[in-house]
């Protein structure tokens, strides 16, 4: 099998030939990588990684004008960056590294109308010509071509309005978080059938659900709110191309929320935080049904652990999941400044030894 028949054969849990390696470095780790390697290729290709990412539509110059969101960022640090959806990310200091501070554009807002009149960027008129010929390369190199679009409906929109804001109109059935929700969730199914048009094998979904011990909500208010729009999303995709297969990111402790996933649609589940739920009770609940991307901890073992631990730990998952697949063993995260590079190259080396 090439790469990307080894890893769909891996997902769909029918037997798979190698472990894929696959990690995110940050900006202190990649000019290690740098150092250490002497490649000017990027960590995908020097590694080997068995996917690749399709680039997102392209929107109209109107949408991707940032200066019509300057009235709702006043003040702002220099080095401020404001998103397509007029969320504003502030720099901290030196100590902060790459982390930013997030600026809600309409956290103070107090009525439908004032949501109603916010510009949100619109992805019906986009530009999605590219990701054809962008997948037919990919596939002719025999990898894997993945539409991302993490940040799907829930994350996406409380970055918007605000965390607690949001939590309080989706709790008081306010109108307002029913509009945010929408117009989010309408931009995303343009994306994900987008991707399936293009002939994307993954679709990677995502929303932070989960916080280090409990779900971040209800399992009511996930259902009444959130459940029905990731299926709205799955499903058009799949009218689209009925065999592309969804992967979805939450951090956190989210296993109360793993059957409705299941319901929603997904394939694979990323990235089963080892500090929050413990990989073998949850293959052995889900395994039949689920695949998995992840477990192996960017909290504990990769910045503390030492080489043999990583190793055992991948060597562990792998063994889990066993010859007809179902996970590919990655770390959890990016890949921290504090994740000695003796550790990345431990993670490597158990993945390519493994069976």
């Amino acid at each position: 099998m090439n790469k990307r028949e080894n890893l769909l054969s891996l997902y769909r849990r029918t037997g798979y030939e190698k472990a894929p390696v696959s990690f995110d470095l940050c900006p202190s780790l990649m000019e290690r990588f740098r150092e250490v390697t002497g490649s000017a290729e990027s960590p995908a290709d020097y590694f080997g990684f068995s996917q690749r990412g399709v680039s997102d539509g392209v929107l109209r110059e109107e949408d991707r004008d940032v200066g019509r969101f300057a009235r709702y960022h006043t003040g702002c640090k220099p080095g401020t960056v404001i998103d397509v959806y007029g969320v504003g990310h502030e720099p901290g200091s030196v100590y902060a590294k790459h982390m930013t501070r997030m600026l809600c554009p309409l956290k103070t807002a107090e009525s439908l109308e004032e949501i109603q009149a916010y510009p949100f960027p619109d992805y019906s008129r986009a530009d999605f010509s590219v990701q054809k010929a962008e997948v037919e390369s990919i596939h002719a190199r025999g990898l894997a071509a993945c539409g991302s679009m993490q940040m799907t409906i829930w994350e996406q929109s409380w970055y918007i309005r605000g965390m607690e804001e949001m939590m309080m109109d989706m709790m008081s059935d306010d109108p307002m978080a029913e509009y945010i929700l929408d117009r989010v969730t309408d931009n995303s199914v343009v994306r994900a059938r987008a991707y399936a048009a293009a002939g994307c094998d993954l679709l990677f979904l995502g929303d932070d659900i989960g916080m280090q011990r409990t779900p971040m909500m209800s399992m009511q208010l996930y259902c009444d709110w959130l459940k029905p729009r990731l299926r709205r999303v799955i499903e058009a995709a799949r009218a689209v191309k009925p065999d592309i297969l969804v992967l979805y990111h939450s951090c956190g402790f989210i296993t109360p929320f793993i059957p409705h996933l299941i319901e929603a649609g997904i394939d694979v589940l990323n990235p089963v935080q080892p500090e929050c739920m413990d990989f073998g009770e949850i293959y052995a609940q889900f395994g039949d049904r689920l695949s998995f991307n992840g477990t192996i901890g960017t909290q504990t073992v990769m910045p503390f652990g030492t080489p043999d631990e990583v190793r055992r730990k991948v060597f562990e998952n792998l063994a889990i999941a066993g010859d007809r697949g179902g996970l590919v063993a990655c770390p959890t995260h990016l890949l921290e400044p504090e994740v000695p590079w003796e550790n990345i190259e431990a993670y490597v080396r158990a993945c390519e030894d493994f069976k």
